[in-house]
């Protein structure tokens, strides 16, 4: 890990930089896959399976019988585990239900919003070296709550052409029951343009690597709305004096283990807490099974020393982590401060895993930055917002004239006419 010492503002901007992908040849493989796709539906999504994922698929659709195998193959306690979860994220995303309030904004003119659900989501749960069952329950219990009418899951599966029971399971206990094997950019051109089996959806969620997220990107432009551009994990720990140096390194390498483009970032107001945690990154790295990957991710990642924690939040901010840990006495006063984060762990027990699990709440965050104009996903993450008004003629008595007298100095005369033909009727 690099450390910096009391760096200068016009330093944060490198401090805040996240590590930079050639992309060029990226795009060209997206593209490819996602055009072949558009035109040969099942038959390129297989194709892609047996080349990525090295599975030879005669169906993408997972059945009854291996949802059944599924609960057979997952222990009692990880089961109970995923219910644990799932309530907590269930009660917490319940609690962001929207009520629209009929406001009469003059005599006679009434607005209001109705929340509606999206009707049809698809969900995407990598697979790969880390197979993210509990990104299932975070992407399909709001889409449950919101009321979605079909809810499509794609995730990779083996070179048996078997999901990751775990992941089944956490479907089955999310409600979720349209699943396909279907991985990577395959699997975001399916569900953004449909196949023979699956279906076309209107909003696509989840995490995914590059060429995911790449794919994401694109079939939004024209295809398929997304629940936010993404990049690699990333944690920023606001610490001091009263910090506990072995909780803070955890915390830095359970990010860190993602993959070799995540990052993390310390910012302490103490040269001795930084030297306790550099050292205990070090003790606490060789015991990890994923260490070469966590490693890959330290080269890109920074312990900082600043002179205070006005400068420490102020840092923070301008890097807008996905999550940001302020582990101190005082992490109220320092909550306060906070402007762009995705999601915020206050205290030295609040660790970024009890977020990612069972706390309750989602872990699907903005990374790269993108904090700063973007929020996680919710319950709003799946309803559009449709906007109602009335207007009677005591409305139209109230705000005509101004109505006629804006479409006039806009120029659009057909605008000003519609109000005026009303306005005549009632005289």
């Amino acid at each position: 890990m690099n450390i910096i010492r009391y760096p200068r503002q016009e330093e944060w901007k490198t401090i805040v930089e996240r590590p930079h992908l050639d992309v060029s040849q990226l795009h060209a493989v997206v593209n490819g896959v996602l055009d072949d796709v558009r035109q040969n539906g099942d038959s390129a999504v297989r194709k892609y399976e047996a080349k990525f994922d090295h599975a030879q698929l005669d169906s993408l659709a997972v059945s009854e019988a291996e949802m059944n195998e599924a609960e057979q193959l997952v222990a009692k306690d990880l089961h109970d585990a995923l219910v644990l979860a799932h309530h907590n994220i269930k009660a917490f995303h319940e609690s962001q239900r929207f009520e629209g309030k009929p406001v009469e904004t003059q005599p006679g003119v009434t607005c209001w919003q109705k929340s509606v659900p999206i009707e049809k989501v698809g969900l995407y749960i990598p697979g790969g070296t880390a197979p993210l069952f509990s990104t299932v329950l975070m992407l399909a219990t709001p889409a449950k709550i919101a009321g979605c009418r079909e809810i499509v899951l794609c995730t990779p599966p083996n070179s048996q052409g078997k999901v990751n029971p775990a992941i089944l399971v956490a479907a089955r206990v999310a409600g979720v029951s349209r699943i396909f094997k279907a991985g990577g950019v395959q699997a975001i051109g399916a569900m953004a343009y449909g196949t023979e089996s699956i279906p076309k959806v209107y909003k696509i969620f989840g995490p995914g690597n590059q060429y995911v997220m790449a794919a994401k990107q694109q079939v939004s432009l024209h295809d398929c709305a997304i629940d936010m551009p993404a990049g690699p994990s990333e944690v920023c720990v606001v610490a001091d004096e009263t910090s506990n140096a072995r909780f803070v390194a955890a915390d830095l390498l359970s990010q860190a283990e993602h993959g070799p483009d995540s990052q993390v970032l310390l910012i302490t107001t103490s040269e001795n807490m930084l030297n306790q945690v550099k050292d205990e990154v070090e003790n606490q790295l060789q015991l990890l099974p994923r260490k070469e990957i966590a490693a890959k991710a330290l080269d890109n990642s920074q312990l900082v020393l600043v002179a205070d924690k006005q400068e420490a939040m102020q840092l923070a901010n301008a890097y807008a982590p996905e999550h940001l840990i302020l582990a101190t006495d005082d992490y109220e006063q320092l909550a306060a401060e906070v402007v762009n984060a995705g999601s915020v762990f206050l205290g030295h027990y609040a660790c970024e895993s009890a977020g990612d699990y069972a706390s309750g709440t989602n872990h699907t965050l903005p990374t790269h930055g993108y904090a700063l104009a973007y929020n996680g996903v919710n319950l709003d993450s799946y309803h559009r917002k449709i906007t109602f008004q009335h207007l009677t003629p005591e409305g139209i008595r109230s705000i005509g004239h101004a109505v006629e007298l804006m479409a006039q100095n806009e120029q659009l005369d057909a605008h000003k006419n519609a109000m005026s033909v009303r306005i005549d009727s009632l005289k």
